[in-house]
């Protein structure tokens, strides 16, 4: 889509739909006002009817209104004046889109110049129309035979918020546009199913970014490769899979050659049984979305491509697809780590962070500055967050504090959970260094405390995405999280 700013007259402006919000209890906002007075008072009319209230999220579309040359003109409710704060904004905006690319219009106009977020300025504002257009013009269609009519809206412009220069408005949509093709990314690749979306085919992607940009470059180390390396947890993993797992390196080059990269490792689990320790039956099919992980560092690395930040950041994707067969690792049994620890593996579906440890490890070699993992690890994380926050555990206060900053600015937000020593002792083996689950006490906790052991000499943060990463039910699906919170933090940054 292309996105613009534009100061015109709305009731002159000719384009498919007009965008204007209405307050709660049908209080028109100064753009319904506007274009009231241009309808002969349609929305008002509309309002006195009681078949549009305001209420947050509530939409209605009235066709060829008269007095205004827009095709349709799009009332969306904004809810409370006095209580428009970025949640609420979020929900209003992305009902709006939604709303939007539903229609047939092939140019859309956001009327909302005198609305205000209590708690965000108008970059912020406009960031969040683009990104949600973005978003709301997804659909899955990769494998299904018809693929429906496709999206008709092709560009978007806002009414230029007050108090704001236009040049930051336009910097802010390209910011919240390339956000959202960031999240569509990592929302593709998590729905593919896992006889598409394999290791290889992982590997294959990061060497088409790496072709479309001179600013990326890919490797992809085989199984040979890792032997040679001493991961033995991560090939331990993949033992009883005929897929080849692959590790695999994207380094982005946007500041100078010698400044410290920022590092993103990704788990990339393209299909988790459980492998010998077996899953239940029942849903597994959504063991297809345990590499959301690793989809939302593909999301985040062609999202930095596009920004053009002036850092260097590498990211690490470790794939592998986790199956019982002759060969598949047992519980008992003992692996080394290419760190050289000795891991007691008493459950083989706690298999995210053996592949993880091996992957933080290695991006050790890289110096980083700071070291952010991305994995859908545990079921205590959904017990005790759902949906709505992404758990963050980290070994550095200051790197955790920024990282919380980061969800809640973008609308992505996570909690912090103790990484206290308390917790070490549970995962200790009277066979190995380390065992690989800690029992069925702080679940979440205990898995962060495993990679702890690998990143001691690191400034490290671990994000669970275990709720956050895909929806159940009728809007099943992966979300792209946490894409948002980590381009926030990247765009923050500084070579």
């Amino acid at each position: 889509m292309r996105y613009s700013v534009k100061a015109n007259s709305l009731t002159t402006l000719n384009n498919d739909c007009l965008v204007v919000a209405v307050w709660g209890k049908g209080t028109l906002s100064d753009e319904a006002r506007d274009l009231d007075r241009g309808t002969s008072k349609a929305i008002s009319n509309l309002i006195k009817s009681g078949d549009f209230t305001g209420k947050i999220g509530q939409t209605q579309l009235l066709h060829n209104p008269a007095g205004i040359k827009a095709k349709r003109l799009l009332l969306v409710g904004a809810g409370t004046k006095s209580k428009f704060v970025a949640a609420n904004a979020v929900k209003f905006i992305k009902a709006a889109a939604r709303a939007v690319c539903k229609t047939q219009a092939a140019s859309a106009h956001f009327a909302l110049g005198s609305i205000e977020v209590k708690d965000r300025d108008a970059y912020w504002a406009a960031t969040q129309i683009a990104q949600a257009c973005e978003e709301a013009s997804y659909h899955y269609t990769t494998t299904k035979s018809s693929k429906g009519k496709a999206l008709a809206l092709k560009t978007v412009s806002i009414s230029p918020f007050a108090g704001a220069r236009r040049k930051a408005q336009s910097d802010a949509l390209k910011t919240g546009q390339a956000i959202g093709h960031g999240l569509n990314v990592a929302r593709e690749l998590g729905n593919l199913p896992g006889n598409i979306c394999t290791p290889t085919y992982l590997a294959e992607q990061a060497k088409a970014l790496a072709n479309r940009t001179k600013s990326v470059t890919t490797q992809i180390l085989s199984e040979k490769q890792m032997a040679r390396l001493g991961m033995g947890s991560l090939l331990s993993v993949a033992a009883g899979s005929a897929e080849e797992a692959k590790l695999i390196v994207m380094q982005y080059k946007g500041g100078p050659a010698k400044s410290q990269p920022y590092a993103l490792v990704g788990k990339g689990i393209t299909f988790d049984t459980g492998g010998i320790s077996l899953k239940p039956g029942l849903a597994m099919d959504e063991m297809k979305f345990d590499m959301c992980g690793a989809a939302s560092v593909f999301g985040v690395m062609n999202a930095i491509v596009e920004m053009k930040l002036p850092i260097n950041v590498v990211a690490v994707v470790a794939a592998a697809e986790n199956m019982p067969g002759s060969k598949a690792t047992k519980p008992g049994d003992i692996v080394t780590s290419m760190s050289g620890k000795t891991i007691e593996i008493l459950n083989t579906d706690a298999e995210g962070r053996l592949v993880l440890c091996d992957a933080l490890t290695y991006v050790e070699r890289f110096n980083p500055r700071t070291v952010i993992d991305i994995a859908t690890l545990t079921g205590a994380a959904v017990a005790t967050f759902g949906s709505v926050v992404s758990a963050l555990l980290s070994n550095d206060d200051a790197l955790a504090k920024t990282l919380l900053d980061c969800g809640q600015q973008s609308g992505d937000p996570a909690w912090q959970l103790p990484l206290w020593d308390d917790y070490q002792r549970q995962l200790n083996s009277n066979f190995a260094d380390i065992a690989n689950i800690g029992g069925p006490k702080g679940g979440t906790i205990t898995a962060a405390c495993f990679l702890s052991r690998f990143t001691e000499k690191m400034k490290w943060a671990h994000l669970d995405i275990a709720g956050s990463a895909w929806n159940q039910g009728a809007e099943k699906g992966a979300t792209g999280r946490p894409v948002p919170l980590l381009l926030e933090y990247l765009r923050r940054q500084k070579a």
